[in-house]
């Protein structure tokens, strides 16, 4: 990100540009210099820039630990604010066409260091080292949230990010900005902090300044822009200005530099600032831009003024609004001037989730997830949740009166997943939600109130994922429980692998979840990882941020609140109870041995049987790992332990998915899978074994798919494995359900 080697230079060339600050002592000289600054010296804090600062959690790979990771956010926030500093948080709202290509470099990149960590995975069984150190998917999505729950001012730009932070830090007379990230030098704004040099104990950090640099280099703080998109940034890609460097570098390098530190890279921004520097060497003044000397074609004229004037800010006198483009809709005829203002004020104001980028852009987005590429069995999250995504569409922009001989508008999606070259995006058509009326207006899902009102922005939400069945729990459980319940019963109708176990897994850790400590969720220990697990930890993770969209889409029938990770899901936990789960462990300790959690659990359950079962998907059980050593078991409440060890992750057995072969997504095309014979007594502390064999699984025409041919089904065939059988242990004297529970149980199964 920012200027290609110009941090570097400052840092390691330019050391005298590099001062270490104490920003205490920053608080106490700061003067405010417009008149609309706030009491407190405020930092602006750019949020994407920080992800990797914040996240401090030992484990990454599960998924996340969401509850401890609110905690670091929360002593964050703590320590600035006792120092009497005032944090306001920008994020990325959107990534502009112009930058695309920089965005799609970097996804294919961590594409390549997400492959590895799935080999690493399934070849140690643990989590790998920093050097594949991987954000957990969805964090850029709800860390906006998450300081907005702890009080915090939060920003989401309709623009580049960078570029609305350097604006409102100079509008407001900030203090400073708290980022990673060259360009900030380049910006004639407020002082540049660096959060990658932060001590948060002594609160010391790095600044950046800009005209010790000029002094170094010979340059104007107005010649900065035209340097950095000579050097190379987001917006003009290096090898664009190859040529112009190469001059530079012949005309300009001083041979006897060459045994400096860092001398290659020295000698290069030397060389572009006195290039640079020569341009402007006649006492009359050139307009413009790009002084005429500077011989360029006309495109790379045009993509150089592009660049130089995206470092170019609006004055200090300019409100926030006209530091903004005016904000217009792709499907303006579409939607009403009052849902199209709604959706900008949510956006800007980090209310929001995918409505704005719909609405407004006709785009949207997903960064890289931690999916297994060589995988053959589950489906990439983008497929899982294309259905969902279409019918969010759908609600925002396909009007009740829609003329149906109009072609509808679609989306562009810019999705990473396995065999996308992100070449172009997928065009993606809206469908209809199924809802027993006519499809209601935004207009008064948005602003109308009422019970009926109410009613209806639920089963919207709850017909975007085909669960319309689950209003029934509305106010039975918990909110959050109702969200998790609608995502796993999602998952489970259009991923055709999943199995009982995967859902017991999903399920019980929600459950569990609130009623364990953050001091117990950090000491769970794993006998080993699986990397079937961590794909499923990853896909539950991404979900919540569609129940987010759909929930936004629909007016908001649930709290924002239930639909965020720490509210139901742990990374740790749940991997623990996915491998309890395959283990055969019985429900009752899968529960912690809790009969109020069991009781809930087993209605979570039902419920989700009875909404699979109308769609004519039966869940088989499918266990994939071995109840072996004891000692190596995972531990959890009351300390006692409850496990699995050995580890058959290299050669878990796989069924069924065949990119290409068919749409899974579609939300008609259900997948009927061959049910296999129940255990006994899993409820009720009784002994079962696994069976040794697992029945062939079918796709929708009923063809065995453990039949096809290696050649048939391509690049996506099934991994193959055994499975060892281990004798039960007691693990712990379970407390014994009533009989109406073990009763129901032997219901579901």
């Amino acid at each position: 990100m920012g200027v290609k080697g110009l941090q570097y230079f400052m840092e390691r060339c330019c050391p005298e540009s590099c001062v270490t600050v104490d920003l205490r002592e920053m608080v106490k000289q700061h003067v405010p210099k417009t008149s609309d600054n706030t009491s407190s010296p405020t930092l602006v804090v750019d949020g994407m820039a920080c992800l990797r600062h914040w996240y401090l959690c030992k484990d990454w790979v599960c998924g996340g630990q969401w509850n401890e990771y609110m905690s670091i956010l929360r002593r964050w926030v703590e320590t600035f604010t006792s120092a009497g500093i005032r944090l306001v948080f920008f994020f990325d709202g959107v990534v502009e066409e112009k930058k695309r290509h920089e965005w799609v470099k970097r996804r294919r990149r961590v594409n390549g260091q997400v492959s590895k960590l799935f080999r690493y995975i399934k070849l140690h069984g643990e989590q790998p080292g920093k050097d594949l150190f991987t954000l957990p998917s969805g964090l850029a999505t709800f860390t906006p949230f998450a300081l907005r729950t702890l009080g915090q001012d939060v920003f989401c730009s309709v623009q580049e990010a960078d570029y609305e932070i350097a604006c409102y830090a100079r509008r407001h007379g900030c203090m400073g900005i708290l980022g990673q990230d060259s360009d900030f030098i380049i910006y004639d704004s407020v002082p540049y902090l660096s959060v990658a040099k932060l001590q948060l104990d002594r609160l010391t950090t790095v600044l950046y300044d800009r005209e010790r640099l000029c002094r170094a280099i010979g340059l104007d703080v107005s010649q900065l822009p035209l340097l950095a998109c000579l050097l190379g940034n987001d917006v003009v890609p290096e090898e664009r200005m190859q040529a112009i460097r190469n001059s530079a570098w012949t005309a300009y390098r001083k041979p006897y530099d060459t045994a400096h530190s860092g001398a290659p890279q020295r000698q290069m921004v030397l060389a572009v600032s006195q290039f640079v520097s020569s341009l402007w060497g006649r006492e009359e003044e050139e307009r413009g831009l790009i002084p005429q000397t500077l011989k360029l074609t006309v495109a790379d004229r045009q993509l150089l003024e592009k660049g130089i004037c995206s470092y170019l800010l609006a004055g200090p006198e300019a409100s926030q609004r006209d530091a903004l483009p005016p904000i217009t809709s792709t499907f303006e005829k579409r939607v009403s001037p009052e849902i199209l203002k709604a959706c900008v004020e949510k956006h800007v104001s980090a209310e929001g989730f995918m409505v704005y980028n719909v609405v407004c852009e006709g785009v949207i987005e997903c960064s890289n997830s931690l999916e297994d590429e060589e995988d053959r069995e589950l489906v990439p999250q983008a497929v899982v949740y294309k259905s969902c995504r279409q019918r969010i569409y759908g609600l925002l922009l396909l009007n009740r009166h829609d003329d149906s001989t109009v072609e509808p508008p679609a989306i562009r999606e810019w999705f990473v997943y396995p065999g996308n070259p992100l070449k172009e995006p997928d065009m993606v058509l809206p469908i209809p939600i199924c809802i027993a009326c006519e499809q209601p207006s935004l207009d008064l899902l948005w602003f109308s109130s009422g019970p009926e009102v109410s009613a209806l922005r639920l089963m919207s939400f709850l017909s975007i994922f085909d669960c319309q069945e689950l209003a029934e729990m509305y106010g039975v459980v918990e909110d959050f429980l109702l969200a998790a319940l609608c995502l796993v019963t999602y998952i489970a109708l259009q991923v055709p692998s999943l199995c009982s176990e995967d859902v017991d897994a999903y399920l019980s850790q929600a459950v569990c979840l609130r009623l364990t400590s953050l001091q117990e969720l950090q000491q769970i220990k794993l006998p080993f990882l699986s990397s079937r697990a961590v794909q499923l930890g990853s896909l539950y993770v991404r979900g919540l941020s569609y129940l987010l969209g759909a929930n936004c889409a629909s007016g908001c029938p649930l709290p924002t609140t239930a639909l965020m990770p720490w509210q139901s899901f742990d990374g740790q936990l749940f991997h623990s109870k996915y491998l309890l789960a395959h283990s055969g462990t019985e429900q009752m300790v899968l529960l912690d041995n809790l009969p109020s959690s069991l009781a809930v659990f087993l209605q979570l359950r039902e419920k989700h049987v009875e909404v699979c079962m109308k769609r004519n998907r039966v869940l088989q059980s499918r266990p994939r790992a071995s109840l072996l050593d004891r000692s190596h078991s995972p531990r959890y409440r009351d300390g006692h332990t409850a496990g699995v060890d050995n580890w058959p992750d290299r050669g878990e057995a796989s069924g069924g998915w065949r990119r290409g072969s068919r749409q899974c997504s579609d939300g008609n095309n259900r997948v009927k899978l061959q049910e296999r014979p129940a255990h006994r007594g899993r409820g009720g502390g009784g002994q079962y074994s696994h069976p040794r064999f697992h029945p062939p699984s079918f796709d929708g025409s009923g063809q065995n798919l453990s039949s096809l041919s290696e050649h048939t089904r391509s690049g996506w065939r099934p991994s193959r494995g055994r499975y060892q059988l281990a004798p039960s242990l007691k693990l712990l004297e379970p407390r014994q359900p009533p009989l109406e529970w073990k009763m129901e149980l032997s219901n579901i199964f």
